[in-house]
């Protein structure tokens, strides 16, 4: 994937690169003289999250984020949920509902517990149900919470 943005490439890359632990920074590459007023500024900085690589590149101001595109966090336990909403809504990041979040770039993310599509998509359509109703009433996700709602509890 490729994320565009308005000079501030470098910055996400080694944002992203803190956030995840399974993380590295690649190649940054700088524009040269064929663009006029931005010689030796960052043009793309690449990165490895999770074994995936981006692309992020320094485009200019006439494309925005939006929840159209968003990434999604697996995460094993609350903790994990905690530490990657924490940091993801820092600094300027907005928490939205249902797990979804906004980083201070403005990427969208989705904190999801590893267990959430066995709660939503369970064999008893009640349980499955009150499990759905209780996450729509959330912004991070409370993994407790979820299963105690899903048992009826």
């Amino acid at each position: 994937p490729t994320l565009w943005f308005n000079g501030q490439a470098e910055e996400a890359m080694r944002f992203y690169v803190s956030v995840f632990p399974d993380a590295e920074a690649g190649p940054i590459t700088r524009f040269g003289s064929a663009r006029e007023g931005h010689e030796g500024q960052v043009m793309t900085a690449s990165f490895t999250l999770d074994g995936v690589s981006y692309l992020a590149l320094n485009g200019g101001p006439q494309y925005k984020f939006s929840e159209a595109i968003s990434f999604q966090i697996d995460c094993p336990t609350q903790a994990d949920v905690d530490y990657y909403w924490d940091r993801l809504t820092a600094d300027g990041g907005e928490p939205g509902p249902c797990g979804w979040l906004k980083d201070r770039f403005g990427v969208s993310w989705q904190v999801v517990p590893s267990e959430l599509p066995a709660l939503l998509g369970g064999s008893d359509s009640d349980k499955s149900s009150r499990a759905m109703q209780a996450m729509m009433s959330m912004s991070k996700l409370d993994i407790a919470a979820l299963k105690a709602a899903y048992e009826g509890v």
